[in-house]
């Protein structure tokens, strides 16, 4: 600090009115005036720019501001004028007033005088009070002879009690030897200090403090001059950081932390979990490119987008393969997200790396599972589905022909029954292993069902060379089986349908196959035989049922029963299914299976379809009015019907005019349908969704193999197939058929789908389905398809009281 002048002794005294009362020499010195000259004046007979008639306002100004510096400019004896820094201290008498004021004159400089001389000529106690944190200055005993207001704040101590406190009395017992060594290192070495303690106040508040000092010499002694900040904020900032890092540690997924350099990211930090999935140590992977661990060659399109979007600073989610330290391959589900600072700009990229290889494994199997026959591996009906669709889908672009191949063995129920179901068992495998070996990679055999199986055989040149194959796969198929040392002879019969003289869809080839392999088994010989237009059947009696069907409504023929779904848990009703009957005049009360097939084709399951909807809404309003509303009717729709321009508008209308909450009514469609135009479906399941209405699936299990798929339609609810409810034996946990209805139920689940066992008629499907996690359970076990009466009455009986 800068020497002040000795002009700093300049006083004089004021009167109460502001007049000069007294003059000391110090004062004549500075301004040249003698006391004679100046005892009577007022005070702004001194002050430049102050005029007469303004002196007493000046003067009360001053009084006001007392204890405080103003900065003046003083006139001197010499016309000159001084600049200096002028304090006014009132004088008080014994009864409380002030009569007198001392003014002192400080800090005398000119204009020439360096900024850097004026601020060092500024008093301690006006800095120390402006200081953001504690000031203190302690003697050798660690008594407080200097302190600002912020230390009285922290301490919670008067003046009073701060002068006559020990620094150590601020702490707690176990810091003092800590604080009183730091002290006498001051003291003792000159030392400056540096640490954190926690000030404990007078009422008990402990202040987290970063406190700081160092040893000035001062009029012969010697004083630990230091400052205080508050941390308070910085700890609960290291508080919460400290947490985060143990969260990371702490997590099950890998995380990984790179800064982004150019288009490079290296790794700034791995958890323990990342050293774990990935098998490297983190001083093994801190700095490298986080690139680092791709599968060379495997799935360059996911690479592809995360490389796009680190370019672009965005989030991705992708799922693909890597490669840990010991060369092992992982599937990773990795999430990355860019890390702004402050300006809002991308300085790091985080990521969370899930090891979802089990997941992978056990999906790869469930599907497996589901699309291919369990005893002989061959595809089942799921995957035939799929297969048949793309191949007809590649026929039509490279014109060519698709034979589909229907194969009855013959004779099987004498092999079981002679032989025994083992036997039975291996002719089954044998002759899936021939027909395998008998037709190309390209193509497909599948297992339809007992001792039925189907052959899609692709890219067929010509009808000869489908002949030529076929023949091939009759001799094969002829040759005896072997089986504990006896030979069991083996027949089929063979039905032929070719795309596209025979069909254009999967249904109708299969359909028609399937005619010609009847006709083939009727004539009780191995033969083969191919589809022709003369199987169709054309009798009077479909003539009839379609001009019966044009009627129907307006004769009121038709009416909709209703079949519950109990809540697997609750037993309460969860829903309802409309299921459409026909009172036919002459044939008596008709069932779907006799009459819709018909109606696809000839186009009236529009109408038709229509019609139920319009039940199912009057059934919805009817059970409102009782206070029913948590129980959704379902409704089968076809593709034709929902294939129509006004299909969701209608279905809007109905709500409005019905006054029915969008999710009462539950849209249906069979799975196998899903597949014939997918993308139909994909906009009719986002037309849904966006309309509040549930999407649910029946028959699944039966038809459909894309998992993906499904899981883009946000399905609302899965029905299991009949016949994997059908297949469960009476002792479900050994009985082979149960397998696909819980391996179904799992898929369902895992696809976060609720799961209805539908046609459940034993003790035994209820029990199993049950206990595997089934949902909601639909059968004749919980009672026939009722009339709506009958169906309000046992919502109402069910329903808490």
């Amino acid at each position: 600090m800068t020497t002040a002048v000795p002009t700093v002794n300049a006083a004089f005294l004021l009167d109460g009115t502001g007049n000069i009362a007294a003059w000391n020499s110090a004062c004549e010195h500075l301004l040249g005036f003698t006391a004679s000259a100046v005892i009577g004046e007022p005070l702004g007979a001194l002050l430049i720019g102050t005029d007469p008639q303004d002196s007493r306002e000046r003067w009360q100004g001053l009084a006001e501001n007392d204890g405080h510096t103003s900065r003046v400019v003083l006139r001197h004896a010499d016309g000159g004028t001084v600049n200096a820094e002028l304090t006014l201290q009132p004088q008080t008498g014994l009864d409380g007033t002030t009569r007198t004021w001392v003014a002192a004159i400080n800090n005398v400089h000119d204009d020439a005088t360096p900024e850097s001389v004026l601020v060092g000529r500024t008093p301690l106690a006006r800095v120390v009070d402006v200081l953001p944190g504690t000031f203190y200055a302690l003697n050798r005993d660690g008594r407080f002879v200097l302190w600002n207001r912020n230390h009285e704040r922290i301490t919670g101590l008067t003046p009073e009690e701060t002068g006559a406190t020990n620094a150590l009395e601020l702490f707690d017992l176990q810091t003092r030897p800590m604080i009183a060594e730091h002290i006498r290192r001051v003291f003792e070495n000159n030392e400056e200090v540096l640490l954190e303690a926690d000030v404990i106040a007078r009422s008990g508040h402990e202040t987290p403090m970063l406190l700081c000092g160092s040893r000035i010499d001062c009029n012969g002694g010697q004083y630990l001059f230091g400052m205080g900040l508050d941390i308070s904020e910085l700890r609960r900032q290291q508080s919460a950081l400290r947490l985060r890092e143990r969260a990371l540690h702490a997590a099950n997924n890998g995380i990984v932390i790179t800064r982004i350099e150019g288009t490079d990211c290296p790794i700034e930090y791995v958890n323990p979990a990342f050293e774990r999935i990935s098998g490297y140590a983190a001083f093994e992977v801190i700095g490298r490119d986080s690139r680092f661990m791709a599968a060379p060659g495997m799935d360059t399109n996911e690479r592809a987008r995360v490389h796009d979007a680190i370019a672009a600073r965005q989030a991705i989610n992708v799922v693909f393969r890597n490669l840990r330290k010991n060369g092992e391959l992982f599937w990773n589900d990795l999430s990355i997200t860019p890390v702004l600072d402050e300006h809002g700009d991308a300085t790091h990229f985080i990521g969370i790396i899930m090891d979802v290889t089990a997941t992978k494994q056990r999906t790869a199997h469930l599907e497996h599972e589901v699309n291919h026959d369990a005893l002989t591996g061959l595809a089942n009906r799921n995957l035939l589905w799929d297969r048949l669709e793309q191949a007809l889908h590649l026929s039509q672009r490279q014109k060519s022909l698709v034979a589909v191949v229907l194969i009855d063995l013959n004779n099987f129920k004498a092999i079981n029954d002679s032989f025994g179901h083992e036997a039975g068992d291996v002719v089954l495998k044998v002759v899936a292993r021939r027909l395998q070996a008998s037709v190309r990679d390209s193509d497909t055999v599948a297992r339809l069902s007992g001792d039925e199986f189907v052959l899609v055989l692709v890219n067929q040149p010509s009808l000869r060379f489908t002949l030529r194959m076929i023949e091939r796969l009759r001799q094969g198929l002829n040759q005896p089986v072997s089986f504990m040392h006896k030979e069991i002879a083996v027949g089929a019969s063979l039905g032929v349908s070719v795309y596209p003289h025979d069909g254009v869809t999967a249904a109708d080839l299969i359909r028609a196959a399937d005619v010609a392999m009847y006709h083939a088994k009727a004539t009780g010989r191995d033969e083969v035989h191919f589809f022709s237009t003369d199987m169709k059947s054309t009798t009077e009696a479909r003539q009839e049922l379609d001009s019966g069907m044009s009627h129907a409504i307006e004769r009121n023929e038709l009416f909709v029963l209703y079949q519950p779904s109990i809540d697997a848990r609750s037993g309460r009703v969860k829903c309802f299914e409309a299921l459409l009957r026909w009172r036919h005049p002459v044939h008596g009360v008709l069932l779907p299976s006799s009459f819709l097939q018909e109606a696809e084709e000839n186009g009236r399951i529009v109408q038709f379809g229509s019609w139920v909807l319009d039940q199912a809404c009057l059934f919805l309003a009817d059970l409102k009015t009782f206070g029913v509303v948590d129980v959704p009717v379902t409704v089968n729709v076809s593709a034709r019907e929902y294939g129509q321009q006004d299909f969701v508008s209608g279905l809007a209308s109905r709500l409005v005019q019905y006054g029915l909450a969008p999710d009462s009514l539950q849209i249906e469609l069979r799975e196998e349908t899903l597949i014939r135009n997918p993308g139909q479906v994909r906009d009719l399941a986002g037309q849904l969704r966006q309309l509040g209405l549930t999407l649910s699936v029946d028959e699944f299990g039966h038809g459909m193999s894309d998992l993906g798929f499904l899981r883009e339609l946000f399905v609302g609810q899965l029905k299991l197939a009949k016949e994997a409810v059908h297949a469960i034996a009476d002792d479900p946990d050994g009985g082979e058929g149960s397998t696909m209805a819980r391996t179904l139920i799992d898929i369902g689940h895992n696809l976060k789908m609720p799961v209805i066992g539908e046609a459940v008629e034993t003790r035994a499907q209820m029990d199993f389905l049950t206990s595997h996690g089934c949902d909601a359970l639909q059968g004749m076990l919980f009672g026939e398809p009722m009339a709506p009466e009958l169906a309000r009455e046992m919502v109402r009986d069910r329903m808490p009281a």
